[in-house]
């Protein structure tokens, strides 16, 4: 059967052109699909013009809870529109809450869609689910890394990356053999698939630099709790000179070192960017933050999944390529594919 349908799409496919006029998307795609430890190549990625049929998508976020997956969501919701498909967007509220995450792969199974999108909380947790549900329609990781069993296509940067890129912002203002400095390190949600690749590119970056790291709390990515850690590491830890980790946590940062008066003495890098994260950056009160463009990579989830399920995929795994965001090259980088406009909003229900 599945043959059958892939035929009948071709045939729809070759009626029409779908491909899209001169635009195109400068991509990484990893030798090895799915390793990111594998050589990269850069290529410049023709995205379809449109779908073969207004496709019915199923998405599910780890949470909407920082202006990083509202990125995300807001090029989806682009491009979804582009293509002319349709998605209903959920949620699970958090990392903790792999159940609630379980529940919302096995309800989309349920329901008449053609695709899913999915940005993990766990990277292990939730194959069983996505194993039975890639029985029924193409999966597409999103963002997040998770184990590969039952992915049909992703849509990523390296993690690794990521984290080597804050560690090497350090390295550079404190190479090995220069006075040691002090340093906190806030890597996010223990557990999360992301987080465990982020920490180990940060630690071989910064096993290049004298720094030391006195302090490591790990915890939810919501603003809220990364200001507790903050506070936590502010009140108990004498003399850090960085502060270092996710997106809120370099948020929270700022303001509470502005409010202690300490901005002037202690450093803030991020592991990515958001729009608070980008605002600092502008204000000298952020040092430097990679960016993986979170609205390009919403826009080629859609895409991919709409390749995967015409039968369509030329790639399995790519995304954009990290640029290192500094005071220094922040304007000539620009915020198109990384960050929602300020007025956007979550869009939970794109139909075409």
């Amino acid at each position: 059967m599945q043959f059958l349908r892939h035929l009948f799409l071709a045939g729809l496919l070759a009626l029409s052109p779908h491909i899209a006029d001169g635009e195109t998307w400068q991509l990484q795609v990893p030798a090895v699909p799915f390793d990111d430890d594998s050589p990269t190549t850069t290529i410049a990625y023709q995205p379809l013009d449109h779908a073969a049929k207004p496709w019915r998508i199923c998405v599910i976020y780890p949470h909407l809870k920082d202006a990083y997956w509202l990125s995300v969501n807001y090029g989806m919701v682009e491009e979804a529109n582009r293509l002319g498909v349709s998605f209903d967007l959920y949620e699970a509220g958090g990392y903790p809450n792999l159940t609630r995450q379980i529940e919302q792969v096995e309800a989309c199974g349920k329901r008449q869609m053609d695709a899913m999108i999915l940005g993990p909380v766990s990277y292990d947790g939730l194959t069983p689910a996505v194993v039975e549900i890639a029985r029924q329609m193409p999966v597409i990781d999103a963002v997040n890394d998770m184990n590969d069993t039952g992915i049909t296509a992703k849509s990523s940067v390296s993690w690794h990356e990521m984290g080597a890129a804050a560690g090497r912002a350090i390295a550079m203002r404190h190479p090995k053999g220069s006075a040691p400095v002090r340093l906190a390190w806030f890597p996010g949600p223990k557990g999360a698939g992301w987080v465990q690749f982020v920490e180990r590119g940060f630690m071989e970056a910064l096993a290049e630099s004298s720094a030391q790291i006195v302090a490591t709390r790990f915890g939810d990515t919501g603003l809220e709790q990364q200001v507790l850690l903050v506070e936590d590491v502010l009140d108990t830890v004498p003399d850090v000179d960085y502060l270092v980790g996710s997106g809120p946590m370099a948020e929270a940062a700022v303001s509470l070192l502005r409010a202690r008066g300490l901005t002037q003495r202690i450093g803030v890098v991020s592991t990515y960017v958001s729009h608070g994260v980008y605002r600092g950056i502008k204000r000298n009160r952020i040092l430097a933050a990679p960016t993986d463009f979170a609205v390009l990579q919403g826009r080629l989830a859609v895409e991919l999944a709409v390749r995967a399920i015409e039968g369509r995929l030329t790639i399995r795994h790519a995304g954009p390529k990290i640029t290192t965001l500094t005071p220094e090259n922040i304007d000539a980088v620009g915020t198109q594919e990384s960050l929602a406009p300020a007025s956007f909003v979550p869009v939970f229900k794109v139909s075409n």
